[in-house]
């Protein structure tokens, strides 16, 4: 189950999945979490910043650029709602 922190609690069953992003060159990395939400909305969190929403889209490409252009890059693998819900 997400952390409510997430501000998810009222879609917590409508989540398709997350992915990991990091920056690498930083000690320790920054880390920030996509989750798609079913309703094809891509949020970016900030896990140091309390999981505040930094970026949000409806389109993952736009999220994939936001990211990489600041040079994060993606953990690999994702994980899948179904999996958990």
């Amino acid at each position: 189950m997400l952390s409510p922190e997430l501000n998810l609690e009222k879609q917590i069953n409508q989540w398709d999945f997350l992915e990991l992003w990091i920056d690498p060159i930083v000690f320790p990395p920054t880390i920030l979490m996509v989750v798609k939400i079913e309703n094809n909305q891509f949020n970016i969190y900030d896990i140091a910043q309390n999981n505040q929403v930094i970026f949000s889209s409806s389109n993952y490409e736009e999220v994939h650029s936001w990211l990489t252009e600041d040079e994060y890059e993606k953990v690999d693998g994702r994980l899948w709602a179904e999996e958990y819900i």
